[in-house]
């Protein structure tokens, strides 16, 4: 049986947003449920209903009434149209929190010691940047992008950009200027903010040459202001003496335009919607993390991740956001728990591959520290069970361990937390409020206890508004309705458990085939990087001409570890034991370093396809890589 890690007692409940918002409903609706399953059911079947009562419960400020919930083209999600005729602005919903008695932000990085920003000390920075914006003639709709660090200089300037209707996109400071102009150029932007270096793990990196270049390639460009310049400085030094003043735009208008990976290909410009973003955002941070009032709400990311326009919707939240810019690494492995600790961090977040890490640096640091923190999340790719475990283990027994799966594609997540439900080693929690999850076999017939495909049977505000210049939704159609007709098919393989929750398996279109059965390349991730001599690995299957599969592991070992016949033997009996012999690999290669995009993900397809023959300049964007010259290995190789 499994025994839950944790589960939460009857005053975390009762406490919680997600009972708070329950009464509500009986009070306004009346409406009771028995249970989370029962109300997230009601949720799915009563779509438009349900949103309106978030829209209603969060106190939604609209200038102008809307005339429906939603309105729905037939048989089809794109195009959808959400509270047609309400008028709003995001970043005066973040305002609305503004206070005296706690600070808007908290800011720690590797040059920076912990400062607080008071909510007045922004509305000035907002201010003076909306000021510089309007003579620049920024009105709404047109672009601004970033190419910037976490700081609070970034966030001021995004909720300058929103205040006025404009449209914003960010880049962080380790992308590569051929992968800024495969984004920005589409898009058109009026004007760049950008820094001309950033501090990463002790060294400096000079960002000038690129930022010259890429204004060079924006001709629709009007301006570029390079942060901390003297023309920077300027513009924070001209506060106009008038309130802070905010463009209500359509609920349905572009709030930021997001990026896929780009591995191959330019990467689409994911456009998302001012309101479908907020709501879904306060669903997910207040209702499933249980963000209060008055908390403080931290995520380790950089601005080039969904996870930094998520966390900052804390603030919508009434939380303080605390952001840290620099490495996890330096100057050792413990910065972010001490920041964390610091600051007071309610709710602490970060990629699985962080805890992935540090669980096998083997530290002391909570052996001598306690932290106050309620809930921890993870995202970026499945959290293996071991770390479930060692984190209840080591960090604290009471906290709520919080794993999320969604992505860019939606902003946000639609599994993740629930402050009614126990936490199960190496599960999700839960299917949020409003996403009607399932997973389905080849016939396209919902499964449980099995392996099936993640698909969404019904719309959510935050699915996006199109892709920028796709004419016809071409290439949103072809991203996620080609599978099943009218239904989101997301790419990932996931099970739903007895308990209600879901074990994510990897992306299907990377999917393993021994034998005609399909294994999630999350499983054999889980089972060797549990192993202390390996730092990290890649899963493979490879189709040969003659209907075969061949499926190659490669492995990057641990300092002064050797790949002998004793660790490939301890590799394939952990495979073999925690799984299934269909999960041993065919072959087991050492290479210097995995493959990863931008944004943190390995890259299978890719390197698949430079396996199976294709031209590297054909299967991967180099600039789209956090670490291009890991292409060079596999280049070489002839493995099968």
């Amino acid at each position: 049986m499994n025994i839950p890690l944790w589960t939460p007692s009857a005053t975390y409940i009762e406490q919680a947003n997600l009972k708070k918002y329950e009464s509500w409903l009986q009070i306004h609706k009346n409406l009771t449920f028995k249970d989370y399953d029962a109300l997230w059911q009601w949720s799915v079947d009563n779509i438009a209903e349900f949103w309106e009562t978030i829209y209603q419960f969060f106190e939604i400020k609209s200038y102008t009434d809307y005339q429906s919930v939603l309105r729905q083209p037939a048989n089809e999600m794109i195009g959808s149209k959400w509270f047609e005729g309400a008028t709003l602005s995001y970043a005066e919903h973040i305002f609305r929190y503004k206070t005296t008695e706690r600070p808007a932000i908290i800011f720690q990085s590797e040059t920076q010691t912990l400062i607080e920003i008071s909510w007045a000390e922004l509305e000035n920075k907002v201010l003076a940047i909306q000021n510089y914006l309007q003579e620049k003639g920024v009105g709404q709709g047109d672009r601004v992008v970033g190419y910037l660090p976490n700081t609070p200089d970034t966030i001021a300037a995004f909720l300058a950009v929103n205040s006025l209707g404009a449209v914003w996109s960010c880049c962080s400071p380790d992308f590569g200027l051929e992968s800024l102009i495969d984004r920005f150029q589409q898009i058109e932007p009026k004007v760049l903010f950008a820094c001309g270096s950033y501090h990463y793990g002790g060294k400096v990196f000079d960002k000038s040459e690129i930022v010259n270049e890429l204004s060079a390639q924006l001709p629709s460009l009007s301006d570029t202001v390079v942060l901390e310049s003297d023309k920077w400085n300027a513009i924070l030094a001209t506060v106009p003496n008038q309130p802070l003043s905010f463009t209500a735009v359509d609920f349905n208008a572009p709030i930021w335009i997001l990026y896929s990976s780009g591995t191959t290909g330019k990467p689409k410009a994911i456009t998302h919607s001012t309101g479908g973003n907020l709501l879904e955002h306060l669903k997910a941070l207040a209702l499933h993390q249980d963000v209060q009032v008055g908390e403080r709400y931290s995520w380790y990311s950089t601005t080039g991740w969904m996870m930094w326009n998520f966390a900052l919707s804390s603030m919508a939240c009434g939380a303080t956001l605390c952001l840290y810019d620099g490495s996890p690494a330096y100057p050792d492995i413990n910065v972010l728990w001490r920041f964390a600790k610091d600051a007071k961090v309610d709710h602490f977040g970060g990629g699985a591959a962080f805890y992935i890490n540090y669980m096998k640096q083997d530290s002391h640091f909570f052996k001598e520290n306690s932290l106050k923190i309620k809930t921890l999340g993870s995202t970026g790719s499945p959290l293996p069970r071991q770390v479930f475990e060692w984190i209840y283990e080591n960090v604290s027994k009471n906290l709520q361990l919080i794993s999320l799966s969604g992505g860019t594609d939606v902003c946000s997540a639609f599994m993740g937390g629930c402050p009614y439900l126990p936490v199960y080693s190496g599960e999700i929690q839960c299917r949020m409020l409003g996403a009607n999850i399932e997973a389905w076999n080849d016939e396209g017939k919902p499964v449980y206890g099995q392996v099936g495909e993640l698909v969404i049977k019904d719309a959510m505000p935050s699915m996006p508004l199109f892709f920028w210049k796709d004419e016809d939704n071409k290439k949103y159609r072809s991203s996620y309705f080609e599978k099943y007709e009218g239904v989101w098919c997301h790419g990932d393989w996931i099970k739903i458990t007895e308990n209600s929750g879901i074990i994510i398996y990897g992306r299907s279109d990377a999917t393993l085939n021994r034998d005609g059965v399909r294994i999630g390349t999350a499983e054999i991730y889980n089972a060797v990087e549990a192993l202390a001599e390996i730092k990290d690995s890649l899963i493979i299957c490879v189709e040969k001409e003659d209907g075969s599969f061949f499926m190659p592991l490669f492995v990057v070992l641990q300092q002064d570890e050797v790949l002998n016949d004793e660790l490939k033997s301890k590799i394939k009996t952990q495979l073999r034991k925690q799984y299934s012999p269909r999960h041993v690999p065919d072959a087991i290669f050492t290479v210097p370093e995995i493959p990863y995009t931008i944004s943190g993900k390995k890259m299978e397809m890719p390197i698949k396809k430079i396996l199976m023959g294709t031209p590297v300049e054909k299967a991967v964007s180099l600039d789209a890589m956090r670490n291009p010259k890991s292409i060079e290995w596999f280049k070489t190789q002839n493995i099968h």
